[in-house]
């Protein structure tokens, strides 16, 4: 009998999740690498921003998607290099992955088209480190009018204490200006 195929897969996203379900079978050893520990399901990232949902809540760590997959393994690592001749990968640690059959799927990033001064103003969004700066952003641009709301209607020497908005909490610096309150 023949030894099993293996077979390498870059990449922890949809992508490299779906291949590695679908290669479910006695034919083949599965490795699946990736940088972070988790699979994240990225069409929900607006929700971690605006703070509708924790980044727990749309992370699901890789070994338990891919428990019942006995042919399956994860390993977290950074992929440094691969060797097409010889058919490994190189992790940044150093070990090496022998494979039969690679299957790359990395991922993206944002691209700002060669205009890198836009990211200030259009934050990426496609990792939970970038869902919790652009969150903050956004509830405060969008949230301005009930802060202020907020505010004026507090004691004045509560203005500047902590003010919590669900899984969100800003705190000021000093009163705002009464100019900016709606009545």
């Amino acid at each position: 009998m023949s030894e099993r195929r293996k077979v390498v897969i870059i990449g922890g996203g949809f992508g490299g999740l779906s291949a590695a379900q679908h290669l479910n079978s006695n034919l083949v050893d599965v490795t699946l690498i990736d940088r972070r520990n988790y699979h994240l399901f990225q069409p929900l990232l607006y929700q971690v921003a605006t703070g509708s949902l924790s980044a727990g809540e749309i992370a699901s760590p890789l070994r338990s998607v891919l428990s019942r997959q006995k042919n399956t393994r994860v390993w977290l690592g950074t992929v440094v290099d691969v060797d097409s001749d010889s058919k490994r990968v190189v992790l940044a640690d150093g070990a090496i992955v022998p494979y039969d059959s690679l299957i790359v799927a990395a991922g993206s990033q944002t691209s700002y088209f060669g205009h890198n001064e836009w990211q200030e103003w259009a934050p990426g969004l496609k990792s939970i480190e970038e869902a919790t700066p652009s969150g903050t952003r956004f509830c405060m641009h969008s949230r301005w009018p009930s802060v202020f709301r907020m505010l004026n209607s507090a004691a004045p020497g509560s203005r500047s204490s902590l003010l919590e908005q669900g899984p969100r909490a800003w705190s000021f610096p000093a009163p705002l200006p009464r100019s900016h309150a709606k009545p």
